[in-house]
């Protein structure tokens, strides 16, 4: 199975570079090798600054200009895909041992799977670069080539393609591998002369003019260079000062992260040392652009935490800022932006300086502290809980997990949200099917409260700010208590709020719904957002940040009914349980008395949060936890005073013979 989703990932990527218009695939790659390409033009490479590799790099493709176009796409990028499964499959094979059977069967195509979904793949994929080859021939000349030579020549070549990974020489240097660290230096300056002679004007430009390629493509200080240059261009520094400061911090992050790369390899873990030196190449390079970050995805090699609960939050992390953008993982806040826009930078400094891998000698290494399961009271059905997984846990999560996974989900929630969009048509006509259902079962009370409330001002105010501020606190508010002082029932309840919410998703794409608000004719007021202009498609407002479409099942009854739903459950006290159920006769009122839904959309809200406890319970079983078994003290012994035998008539009683023992009164305490 996971080999098939290797092959359909492939067969996707191929499809969706080939359907895009040539002037919009392979950007990088048709601007060096078109007919108007850098490649063709007379004169130095980098005169007009869109080619950002290395002389070498350049004079190796030179011969791809006599191919024609279409045919070297294709090719291009079938090569592509090729080298991203073959280093998949050398990084698979050079896990460090012991490694389970299971393991060994399913690393190669897992590693596939995150090679394609990376960031780094799908844009050099995109753009057409040379970033896989680098590290692919410096994994085959760590893991594959056999010799001290053969070793050094790969890394040569791939140094002589990106100058920064030369640095894999002093790791080699420093892990006593001096033959092929000497023969790596050798190779690179062998294949940079040969550059220099066939290109010296070139050669210059990058060498001394550039700076190793400083400046080239993009500006510096854009987002797309993720180098320490780049983040303190960012900052604010430049000038002579920025150069000092940068030159001091690369230093440091050299030192740490090479002497880590070391204490690992001499540990066992190659793979991880080779992962820790990539990740201080791409700190300290002038440039490392988003198609050559793909060093920080190895780290996710590393072990890090004792307790079994927290493996998955250093591979997550790292999978999650390797595929999904910034802005998906840190909300729009001032304070983390700064966080945001270096989020591959601050990966890879973690990975090299900071995260404390555990070395092979530990005890967790192989045992770490398991993971305390509850043992669920039993369901009424005979296959509750229906995934064994899924089973309760009584610790509390990983808080750095448990933030990215609410954040994530969110972000994708959003985006989903506003993607299921329909025409206005369709959504003004489910609007006008709900108002005559609700006309039938005589509850269509929308307009007299909208208008109520609109003739008391204090009233209306309230509703509205209840409306627009109360939604995520409230519903936060309780996950943070919960994950404080229940950890046992946060699971429970964090599962069924999320399965609550991509039932919601599903609605909003399959029946999307004008509000009260967006009808017109009917002499809806809106409150919270102003008086909409029906004459323009978007009404002038939001439409752009949120799907107003997004109306049934509503989301901001759903999410209140489950605070009700879960206050009463566990609070301790009656008048918090009363107290909860405010909340969601607030929220029905406010989303009524607003215009932003029919009461049927609140019925909706009702059936998703409905089932969203109904998965739980399938997969979780019931809330209720059977109680730990107290141990009973086992009785004392009873000890019984020993009596004195039967003496044979031929001892006389009273004496010490062999067959006689006497009673001491001792023997009764």
């Amino acid at each position: 199975m996971l080999w098939l989703i290797v092959a359909a990932l492939a067969v996707r990527q191929m499809a969706a570079l080939l359907r895009q218009p040539p002037g919009e695939r392979l950007t990088d790659l048709e601007t060096w090798t078109g007919s108007e390409g850098v490649l063709h033009v007379t004169g130095s490479l980098y005169d007009t600054g869109r080619f950002t590799g290395s002389p070498f790099a350049g004079l190796v493709l030179k011969p791809l200009t006599a191919s024609a176009e279409q045919a070297l796409g294709v090719v291009w990028t079938f090569g592509s895909l090729l080298l991203v499964a073959a280093l998949g499959i050398v990084a698979a094979r050079a896990l460090p041992v012991p490694v389970s059977r299971r393991t060994m069967l399913l690393a190669a195509p897992v590693a596939i799977t995150l090679l394609m979904v990376s960031l780094p793949v799908r844009n050099a994929l995109h753009l057409g670069q040379t970033s896989i080859l680098p590290v692919l021939l410096l994994l085959l000349g760590w893991f594959v080539a056999r010799g001290e030579r053969t070793s050094g020549v790969l890394i040569g070549l791939a140094a002589a393609l990106q100058p920064a990974v030369l640095l894999f020489a002093v790791l080699l240097r420093l892990t006593g591998r001096r033959r092929a660290a000497a023969t790596a230096t050798a190779a690179f300056a062998g294949c940079t002369a040969l550059a220099w002679a066939a290109m010296p004007h070139d050669s210059w430009a990058y060498w001394l003019h550039h700076v190793a390629g400083a400046g080239l493509g993009d500006r510096p200080d854009s987002l797309a260079n993720q180098s320490l240059h780049g983040a303190l261009l960012r900052l604010g520094l430049e000038g002579p000062f920025e150069i000092v400061v940068f030159l001091a911090v690369a230093a440091a992050v050299c030192f740490l992260g090479l002497r880590r790369a070391v204490r690992y390899a001499r540990d066992g873990q190659l793979l991880l040392a080779v992962a820790v030196t990539g990740c201080v190449v791409v700190a300290v390079s002038p440039t490392a652009w988003q198609h050559q970050l793909l060093w920080v995805l190895l780290a996710v090699v590393g072990r890090v935490g004792k307790r079994a609960s927290d493996r998955l939050v250093w591979p997550a992390v790292v999978l999650l800022v390797l595929t999904l953008p910034g802005k998906m993982l840190l909300p729009n806040i001032g304070a983390v932006i700064p966080l945001r826009d270096n989020i591959l930078l601050v990966a890879a400094l973690g990975a090299a300086c900071v995260a404390p891998f555990l070395p092979r000698s530990s005890p967790y290494w192989q045992d770490p502290v398991p993971t305390d399961y509850a043992r669920p009271v039993a369901g009424r059905w005979r296959r509750v809980p229906l995934l064994p997984f899924w089973r309760r846990v009584l610790t509390r999560p990983n808080l750095l997990l448990e933030l990215l996974l609410i954040r994530v989900v969110y972000s994708a929630y959003a985006k989903v949200r506003l993607l299921a969009t329909a025409g206005r048509p369709t959504a003004e006509e489910h609007g006008r099917q709900i108002h005559s259902i609700e006309q039938w079962l005589h509850i269509d009370i929308e307009h007299w409260a909208n208008h109520a409330v609109v003739e008391i001002n204090w009233l209306r105010e309230f509703f509205d700010y209840y409306y627009s501020t109360f939604h995520f606190i409230v519903p936060l508010a309780i996950l943070g208590v919960l994950y404080v002082r229940r950890p046992a029932d946060y699971q429970w309840a964090r599962s069924s709020i999320g399965f609550a919410t991509v039932l919601a998703l599903v609605g909003f794409w399959l029946y999307p719904l004008a509000p009260p608000r967006l009808m017109p004719g009917l002499g809806f007021i809106d409150t919270v957002h102003g008086v909409q202009d029906f004459a323009k498609p978007d009404y002038g407002t939001l439409t752009s940040m949120t799907n107003q479409y997004a109306a049934m099942p509503s989301l901001h009854f759903g999410w209140s009914l489950w605070c009700g739903v879960v206050i009463v459950m566990l609070a301790p006290k009656m008048w918090m349980k009363a107290l909860g159920l405010l909340h969601p006769l607030f929220t029905v009122c406010a989303i009524v008395a607003t215009g932003n839904h029919w009461v049927l959309d609140a019925a909706g809200g009702a059936v998703v949060v409905g089932l969203g406890f109904g998965l739980t319970y399938v997969l979780s079983g019931p809330r209720a936890l059977e109680p730990k078994p107290t141990p009973t003290p086992e009785p004392a012994p009873r000890l019984t005073p020993k009596l004195p035998e039967q003496s044979s008539p031929s001892e006389p009683v009273g004496q010490d013979g062999p067959g006689v023992t006497r009673y001491q009164p001792s023997d009764c305490r």
